[in-house]
């Protein structure tokens, strides 16, 4: 197997890429002599993005020095053993002069392989009741998510995804021609998942169908908007919503806004600096979250409320929010121009 291995030196993109290519928890920085210098986990990419850095910022700087390792001399089952009791998932396995060997994870272990990532969602839901009036007439017999993006439509992308990682059990909320996204999904069944429906019978805004799901969850939720395209990884998602100990997880965008002036910075009537046309970045909610079953008790029963309400007083409760850096291939189909650049980006990212 190819192992994730980054040069010194190299961006944290090549990183990314690494994981991504070996399907490995870790990709390892090593020097011109293959000694490892470090780990980077997806965790540690997205706190990377967090704190300002970008896919072009240098590796070293978002990896974890000093890692847990295993010697080359160590057994199989004793380096399951070193995991399980260092509650690590991937470790590197290195000779005795520091010289990187292989990347070892835990799903290796396992007869059946590694999970797809997303089986520790107790349930997603997929909001698609909206009628998308901004792009008829292509909305005037179907609903927005059923759109068609390269000849699938938008929501079955976003159920393939779901249960390609390891979701099997899918509602989706519905008002607009409902029974266009009904007949079209079933039961789920021939899709591989169990699919059920949560009918709106008046506009609830983006989070009160959560108000209609028949049970508690027993564990985290999967909540996504239904006109969102992307190729963001649920499981990953998932794992970070675990690692940082949220109440709710909100996925989000990196939204760059070029000025195209000069800016004066000013102090009185003084000018003391001039910066040309110069960027600014914010992090935009993606449509995207993980929420803790108690995260519920936010949605009124059969009332209108969005997720932006949810999480403005999650925060006022003081429960744990954390935010999720989406640097994966993102986009928002909210009207025509947004459709025929979602088609034109998707279709060169599927290459």
């Amino acid at each position: 197997m190819t192992e994730p291995i980054v040069v010194a030196g190299a961006p944290l993109r090549d990183a990314v890429a690494a994981i991504e290519r070996t399907r490995r928890l870790i990709a390892v920085v090593v020097d011109d002599r293959n000694r490892l210098l470090g780990v980077i986990s997806d965790g540690d990419v997205r706190r990377a993005l967090l704190a300002g850095k970008g896919l072009d910022s240098p590796a070293a700087e978002a990896m974890t020095r000093e890692p847990i390792v295993a010697p080359a001399s160590t057994r199989p089952d004793e380096v399951f053993d070193l995991m399980q009791a260092r509650g690590v998932a991937a470790v590197p396995v290195v000779e005795a002069d520091g010289r990187f060997v292989r990347v070892v994870q835990i799903h290796d272990f396992a007869e059946s392989g590694p999970p797809g990532g997303a089986e520790g969602f107790a349930a997603a839901v997929v909001m698609a009741g909206g009628e998308g009036r901004r792009l008829r007439p292509l909305t005037v017999d179907r609903p927005k998510p059923m759109i068609d993006i390269g000849g699938v439509p938008l929501i079955e992308r976003q159920v393939r995804t779901m249960i390609r990682g390891g979701l099997r059990r899918i509602y989706i909320s519905t008002n607009y021609l409902a029974h266009v996204i009904e007949e079209h999904f079933g039961d789920g069944s021939s899709f591989g998942a169990e699919i059920r429906y949560l009918r709106e019978h008046k506009k609830l805004g983006t989070a009160g169908a959560l108000s209609l799901l028949p049970e508690r969850p027993a564990g985290p939720l999967l909540v996504i908007n239904g006109d969102v395209l992307t190729t963001s990884d649920f499981g990953k998602l998932l794992a970070f919503h675990i690692e940082t100990g949220a109440f709710v997880t909100v996925g989000a965008v990196i939204y760059r806004v070029e000025i195209p002036f000069g800016v004066l910075r000013v102090s009185g009537v003084r000018a003391v600096g001039l910066e040309e046309k110069p960027s600014q970045s914010f992090l935009c909610n993606a449509g995207m979250y993980v929420l803790a079953p108690g995260a519920l008790d936010l949605v009124p029963p059969d009332s209108a409320i969005n997720m932006t309400d949810v999480i403005e007083a999650a925060i006022a409760a003081g429960r744990h929010i954390s935010v999720f850096p989406i640097h994966e291939y993102w986009s928002d189909i909210g009207n025509p121009s947004d459709l025929q650049r979602a088609m034109a980006e998707f279709e060169a990212v599927e290459r």
